[in-house]
């Protein structure tokens, strides 16, 4: 039949066909033209009917395919027919594209094992849909809402369009209406695309994507093999897909590697309670083609499985290399028939032999198990995160574990994705926390507490000692099972004879273990009458308040402090246990005499993760605690109460808000008898202590007075933090940070080590200095401070009661120690130790040379003193210049030999800073002395770092010891906006009257406001407010009050006239910072 007019006759398109395959392709483009024109659509359609009879048989299609370069053929779905009654697609192809085989038509089989409802008016994709003929039946037998039909392959695209058209009009060229009056054009569209580009990019959202995705099994032996030498975990050789960062390299190696990246792709198109559907040849084995969506977070279901004959020259030898060095055996068959796998060796043997070998084919449904948080997981991996997606493990046995585990992973990759640095958080903890904590007392116990009755914790176990150093009782009752991690010496004192007498000092604490039973507890309490009492609840006596309120009266009466811990007791639960502690509190305020200590450890996933919180409705006791845990910790690290926070808020998140009436709670009849109060040199340090300042609503505020970096947080170190918490079957040399903590200080400052040297690790640099401050006390020692050290170390140091002197510095050094000044203190100190910090100074933001330690160390080593040199605002000099190499190993080498027996050097650091981890901070301290660290572990109660947070820092020393190249570049960038910032920061200074101590390095510099000294300052918006002269001792909370500019001033500096000021600010809160100063200076003048 001619159709004439535009492809002349049935001839001269066969003649065009003939010449080659891509004059074939070429002809049925312009046929599809014609299609796709309404004005020839009819003819177009006639005229491939036509082409069709003309190839009847199945002889005939044979030939026409080899000397035409297509083949029409009809796909029978007799057993599946569709809503027209219709047995058979008609389809056609050509060499170019896939042809429908056995890997296809099992597929489809599969799809018909679902019910009709799960296409049935839905928004479906097909993933390399070929010739197009699946996403046709699809839309044929389902009546779907649409089927995108999607394929890289453009000339697949073009045929599947041939096809549509073939299906959509009958023979005559007139639409084939189904059951609802649609035709399949109505139904059906097809797009080039790399697997789901199209619908990403016209933010199409699908609740069905389907896939028949060919599997290439080409995998690199050698590599494998290198992999396999190098990283043989049992988990790792078990599956060869269980394996941290290699589980994508695996997948790709088992021609598995475009399914997941299509499985991926579908988690952030597919809606939440959508379903993709996949083939998957079993050759790998079922157990690595199934964890493929498991790890993903997709719960799976084996829709149908069958066997399928190998090609004959696909080359398996690979496989059999990879079996030689592992124990992991691939998945064959004996022909068809065959039901015993064999390995690929023998599978490889037998095909050479002459038989013929299968392997067997899946398909399987899978479901976002928890679809928005596993969502918002992937949209975060997906911006430059591929390494983390290769590791990412979401499969577990136990849903608990994934509920809670994904939940969290969610909300951190929200937290690193929306959040360029981690926000300053009070040191009573992150109020958000605190907040949850109150939300879930009042939510699940009804107990009508706030954010401001709750002090936060790294560990119970610090949370006790913080409490007994707070109140130094002569006499501490501590449960026997609370005492475990106190200091030795509380233990084993026995100036137990003399408690009622006043002649004991207040330094000396003696801690009785008791057991936990209530009656024999009180009958201690009575007969012992201490000061403070530490203890739980056995489980009978928890259930009911009974034991806590007699407990609560014998101590009121003896004028006794009580701290309960619960912690055994409460449960993160929707459906919490009886707690009569809780019970009782919701219809009675606690007492003033009483606080209530929780640990929370009971997490399903992590099990060495801890967070505490001490409740207390008395305001003086909270604002007490707030101060010491910021003096003895300096923080609770912010991933802990991160990660219970969430805990807390998936528990309130169903809940409606006010539900319940606030209890009505009973007033506290019976008075305390005369109780302890705070030691007086705790008060004392904590009347004094400059601590940062903490506010109700403190968006108001600008911090330039804590040493946090608020600058962004570079890709490197987001992306080794979510890893820590994504790995699972992490090896235990993954999180051993010695190595590299030893290279670290050996590269940087030359500091030597031996097999004998002792690394202690902790969440701050903090913790581990107050360890060391409680040695010093112990040998009875006198801890030097240089005028313009760190004013918290200072204070902490007053706080544990050690014996300070403080060396005067001179502004002509720059406030840095001299030889002369060293040796005249010296000279009149028994037993010295010396805190230097350095290179970088804090707060000075000057430099010591090699030179200038060196020197010091000198006299160090002549009279014995014990060195600490903290180095932990080290490692950000703004000019390459500045960069100070310290070589400690050469200079101790040559001080050593004029030593006394006492002096040694002990290295303490904090990585935040030089790691650029914002808020993620990591202390560490490296002893060299033995009876030292025999004496540091006597003070066991040390929160130590989770294991996530030694992945996290390990990853990032050995990147910046290869130096990587994106980490690198983010270290410079930093030091190079410090360098600016501290110029700006000078200049905004002078320019306001201050005289500026230029800065060389690390976060901070020192100014004297000489100008405004002596004048005096009134508010004139409320004059009562603050009103008074200026001097060294009221700046702070002169600037404070007029601008919102927390500060440090000479009190904390202890440099006299010469207040700190911290740059690593926000680059907004910065702006405001130096506005802040401007304002000031106006607000002095008028």
């Amino acid at each position: 039949m001619a159709v004439n007019g535009w492809l002349g006759s049935m001839e001269d398109f066969l003649k065009q066909c003939e010449q080659s395959g891509d004059s074939a392709y070429s002809a049925f483009r312009s046929l599809l033209e014609r299609l796709e024109d309404p004005n020839t659509r009819t003819e177009a359609r006639i005229f491939l009917s036509d082409l069709q009879k003309r190839f009847h048989s199945k002889e005939a299609s044979d030939q026409c395919l080899q000397t035409f370069h297509f083949l029409i053929q009809d796909i029978y779905i007799e057993q599946y027919e569709g809503y027209q009654k219709r047995k058979k697609l008609t389809m056609m192809v050509i060499p170019s594209i896939f042809i429908p085989e056995d890997w296809s038509f099992t597929f489809y089989e599969g799809l018909n094992r679902c019910p009709d409802s799960i296409f049935k008016d839905r928004t479906i994709a097909e993933l390399g849909c070929g010739n197009g003929w699946i996403s046709i039946a699809i839309a044929e037998k389902w009546l779907p809402l649409k089927v995108y039909g999607l394929d890289i392959n453009p000339r697949a695209i073009k045929i599947s369009w041939i096809n549509l058209y073939l299906n959509a009009l009958d023979e005559n060229g007139q639409p084939v209406y189904d059951g609802e009056g649609k035709t399949l054009l109505d139904r059906v569209e097809f797009h080039e695309s790399d697997l789901l580009g199209y619908c990403r990019d016209h933010h199409i959202e699908l609740e069905r994507i389907v896939g028949c995705i060919p599997q290439i099994l080409n995998p690199n032996p050698d590599a494998m093999s290198k992999m396999i030498t190098e990283n043989a975990s049992e988990e790792f050789l078990y599956s060869l897909s269980n394996y941290c960062a290699l589980q994508g390299f695996v997948e790709d190696q088992f021609g598995l590697g475009l399914i997941a990246r299509a499985v991926q792709e579908g988690i952030s198109v597919i809606k939440p309670l959508g379903i993709m559907i996949f083939n998957m040849g079993g050759r790998p084995g079922q157990g690595v083609c199934k964890r493929l969506f498991e790890r993903r977070g997709l719960q799976v279901t084996k829709l149908w499985q069958t066997k399928i004959l190998q090609a004959g020259d696909t080359d398996i030898s690979a496989l059999v290399e990879i079996e030689k060095n592992s124990p992991h055996r691939f998945e064959f068959f004996m022909g068809l028939s065959g039901d015993q796998p064999i390995c690929a060796r023998t599978a490889w043997a037998y095909g050479k032999a002459g038989g013929r070998i299968s392997h067997a084919l899946s398909v399987y449904s899978c479901q976002l198990r928890q679809p928005n948080q596993v969502k918002t997981i992937f949209d975060f991996l997906k911006n430059g995160y591929r390494e983390i997606s290769n590791s990412l493990d979401l499969s577990f046995d136990d849903d608990s574990v994934a509920d809670e585990k994904i939940s969290f992973l969610a909300y951190l990759a929200s937290v690193l994705k929306k959040n360029s640095f981690f926000p300053y958080e009070p040191p009573a903890g992150s109020r958000r926390f605190r907040n949850l904590i109150s939300g879930f007392m009042k939510t699940y116990y009804h107990v009508p507490i706030n954010a401001d009755n709750i002090v936060v914790f790294p560990s119970r176990d610090v949370a006790i000692e913080n409490a007994l150093r707070l109140f130094s009782p002569r006499l501490a009752i501590v449960d026997e099972h609370l005492s475990r991690h106190l200091p030795k010496q509380w233990l084993t004192s026995l100036t137990i004879e003399n408690v009622e007498t006043d002649k004991l000092s207040e330094d000396v604490l003696t801690v009785i273990e008791a057991p936990r039973q209530s009656d024999l507890m009180i009958e201690l309490i009575k007969k012992l009458k201490p000061q403070v009492v530490v203890t739980g609840m056995a489980h009978f006596e928890a259930i009911t308040s009974s034991a806590f309120q007699h407990l609560l009266d014998t101590t009121r009466e003896i004028g006794s402090r009580i701290f309960l811990d619960i912690s055994d007791q409460f449960e993160l639960s929707s459906l919490p246990s009886s707690n009569g502690v809780l019970k009782y509190l919701a219809g009675t305020p606690l007492p003033p005499h009483a606080a209530i200590i929780c640990g929370l450890l009971k997490n399903q996933v992590y099990s060495d993760l801890e967070v505490a919180f001490v409740l207390s409705e008395d305001e003086t006791i909270f604002k007490a605690l707030s101060k010491t845990v910021e003096l003895l910790e300096g923080n609770t690290a912010s991933i802990s109460q991160s990660y219970y926070g969430c805990l807390f808020h998936d528990l309130l998140a169903f809940q409606l808000a006010d539900r319940h009436l606030p209890a009505e709670r009973e007033s506290e009849k019976a008075k305390a008898g005369e109780m302890i109060g705070f030691c007086s040199s705790t008060i004392s340090v904590l009347d004094h202590a400059e601590l940062s300042v903490t506010a109700a609503d403190d968006s108001y505020l600008v911090h330039m007075d804590v040493d946090q970096s608020f600058l962004p947080v570079p890709s490197p170190v987001k992306a080794a933090i979510f890893e820590s918490f994504s790995r699972q079957n992490v090896a235990e040399s993954e999180t051993d940070v010695t190595t590299s903590i030893r290279q670290f200080i050996k590269s940087n400052y030359g500091f030597p080590t031996t097999n004998d040297t002792e690394f202690i690790y902790a969440d701050f640099a903090l913790p581990l200095f107050n360890k060391l401050v409680l040695c010093c006390i112990q040998e009875g020692g006198t801890l030097c401070f240089p005028a313009g050290s760190n004013g918290n170390y200072v204070s902490a140091a007053r706080f544990l009661k050690a014996n300070i002197v403080t060396i005067p510095t001179q502004s002509e050094a720059g406030f840095k120690l001299t030889e002369k000044i060293l040796i005249d203190v010296f000279d009149n100190v028994k037993k010295p130790w010396i805190y230097i910090c350095g290179p970088t100074i804090n707060p000075s933001g000057l430099i010591y040379t090699n030179e200038e330690i060196e020197n010091l160390l000198s006299i160090c080593a002549k009279f014995g003193a014990r060195v600490i040199i903290d180095t932990s605002f080290s490692g950000l000099e703004f000019d390459s210049k500045d960069l100070i190499s310290w070589d400690l190993e050469h200079s101790l080498a040559k001080v050593n030999s004029a030593s006394q027996p006492t002096f040694c050097v002990s290295v303490l650091g904090e990585l935040s800073l030089k790691m650029l981890t914002g808020g993620l901070t990591f202390g560490f301290l490296v002893l060299n002395q033995p009876l030292l660290v025999d004496t540091i572990h006597s003070f066991s109660g040390l929160s130590k770092p989770h294991s996530t947070l030694k992945y996290t820092v390990k990853k990032l020393l050995d990147l910046r010891e290869q130096k990587a190249g994106e980490l690198m570049e983010a270290i410079a960038e930093q030091k190079k906006l410090l360098g600016s910032r501290s110029k700006r920061l000078k200049e905004t200074l002078e320019n306001s009257g201050w005289e500026v101590v230029e800065a060389r390095a690390g976060v901070s510099m020192v100014a004297n406001p000489s100008t405004y000294l002596g004048k005096k300052f009134a508010l004139k918006e409320d004059p009562t407010a603050f009103e008074a002269k200026i001097e060294d001792s009221n700046i702070r909370e002169a600037m404070l009050k007029a601008t919102g500019l927390c500060i440090n001033s000479a009190s904390w500096t202890g440099i006299p006239g010469y207040c700190r000021f911290t740059i690593a600010l926000e680059d907004s809160e910065f702006e405001r910072a130096l506005d802040c100063i401007t304002k000031f200076k106006t607000v002095i003048n008028n």
